[in-house]
């Protein structure tokens, strides 16, 4: 049974994301068990070589996790990573057989984000490369590009892991009720299962202030002149960086990136940007957050990368004393038996979270949400309380129900049984899986 949480070995890649955060080989500690042999160990078509081995037990150790000190417990390791490896040789070998690819724009996002974090740790581009070449890298550039061979593979293997999810061929096993005990009382006994916080869930109604019909004149004649500006050959990145009011993306030249439909988009937003042919400026259009035009650069079947223009009208303060007051009417409402998805219709911003279901630690709510809740039971109506959204220069009023309040206690059996019976399921599922790969793949272990 592995530490929990437990980071799902369904992923296949629970060793090379370790190494994602590190940088090499070491000639160092657990890595000095592996011996001579250069050839690990060969799968396929394919081999395992030494220094492959020996990069993936220093991720290990500098990632921080423990390390056995005797010489028993160091080649235990080193059989454990080595049989990680060979799955995820495996897996992407059924990868290339699936046909699968990753696009430059998924490998660059996951390699930025890489590089960075290595970067940060780092007060000076001069320690960076220091300790690049320490890790026997000779330059950031050839850092990267091992980061990118690292990202393509952790990719491919989490597309083939949802490809077969999705076409049913790696469904959860059964798991018993006694496996599921002996599972609990074993991550207990080895203190892993950790105090559980004070968590509450709760939904609400945010009410956003509306500008007059004044300033929305004013903000849609904005956007039509920039519009016709676009039609008569201006540059889309250069207009956003100037006009846009989108803090996010202007610096960018109104650059959102890849978007896929998801609830998170506003409905018309999300309709606008997949009608739209790549190269082509939509209309002007209105949601919530004000006046869009937007730029579709490029088309996938399920994603397209845009660009956005927002233009959005001043709001002032007779504008917020107005969302108050509605604010208000809401909780009275409310408490007096309005039905909630009615008020949701009526006063909610779309472009917010009307219900937070997962149970959420207090401690990490915003400050605001935490006065607003204190002393709150279940099924309690706050007052509107005020938030400050940051992003979009903001003031907003929220009208919270507390749905479920739990105090913070010592885990139980209840609280991680339908997780640990998930993870149990899924690894065997993962575990007979690479049972039949392995048995129809020549696989020859040499160390």
């Amino acid at each position: 049974m592995r530490a929990f949480p437990m980071a799902l070995v369904m992923t296949a890649a629970v060793v090379t994301s370790a190494s994602a955060q590190s940088f090499g080989p070491s000639s160092s500690g657990v890595a000095d068990t592996i011996g001579i042999n250069r050839i690990v160990a060969v799968v396929g078509d394919s081999v395992i070589l030494q220094t492959d081995l020996a990069a993936q037990l220093a991720a290990i150790r500098e990632s921080g996790r423990p390390v056995p000190k005797d010489s028993a417990g160091q080649a235990q390791l080193a059989h454990d990573v080595l049989d990680q490896l060979v799955n995820e040789k495996l897996l992407l070998q059924e990868a290339q057989r699936e046909k699968l690819d990753v696009t430059d724009d998924e490998v660059s996002d996951q390699v930025a984000q890489s590089v960075q974090q290595v970067r940060s740790r780092f007060s000076s581009d001069s320690e960076y490369r220091a300790e690049l070449q320490k890790a026997g890298f000779g330059s950031p550039t050839e850092f990267k590009r091992y980061q990118t061979e690292l990202a393509k593979s952790q990719l491919l293997q989490q597309k083939l892991i949802q490809k077969l999810r999705t076409d049913g061929k790696l469904t959860a096993a059964a798991v018993s009720q006694a496996e599921i005990d002996s599972a609990f009382k074993q991550l207990k006994a080895t203190g892993q299962l950790k105090p559980l916080p004070a968590t509450v869930t709760f939904r609400q109604i945010i009410v956003t202030p509306e500008p007059s019909r004044r300033e929305d004149s004013v903000a849609r004649a904005k956007a039509d002149s920039l519009l016709a500006e676009l039609n008569h050959g201006g540059d889309f990145a250069e207009i956003a960086k100037h006009e846009s009011m989108d803090e996010a993306s202007k610096a960018l030249g109104g650059e959102l990136g890849w978007q896929r439909r998801s609830s998170k988009l506003l409905p018309l937003f999300e309709r606008v940007i997949f009608s739209l042919p790549p190269g082509k400026v939509s209309p002007v259009f209105r949601t919530t957050l004000g006046y869009h035009i937007v730029e579709v650069e490029r088309a996938q079947p399920s994603e397209v990368k845009v660009r956005q223009i927002l233009i959005r009208p001043q709001i002032d303060s007779a504008d917020i004393a107005a969302a108050q007051r509605r604010a208000d009417s809401v909780a009275a409402l409310w408490r007096g038996g309005a039905d909630f998805d009615s008020l949701v219709a009526k006063y909610h911003d779309p472009s917010e979270y009307k219900l937070i279901a997962d149970p959420f630690p207090r401690s990490q709510l915003p400050k605001t949400y935490q006065a607003a809740f204190a002393g709150k039971k279940a099924n309690d109506i706050t007052n509107p309380f005020r938030i400050e959204d940051k992003a979009r220069h903001a003031v907003k009023f929220v009208v919270a129900q507390l749905t479920s309040v739990e105090d913070g206690h010592d885990p139980t059996l209840a609280d991680y049984q339908s997780t640990i019976r998930e993870q149990l399921g899924q690894e065997r599922a993962y575990e007979h899986y690479m049972d039949e790969l392995r048995q129809k793949t020549f696989v020859s272990i040499r160390y």
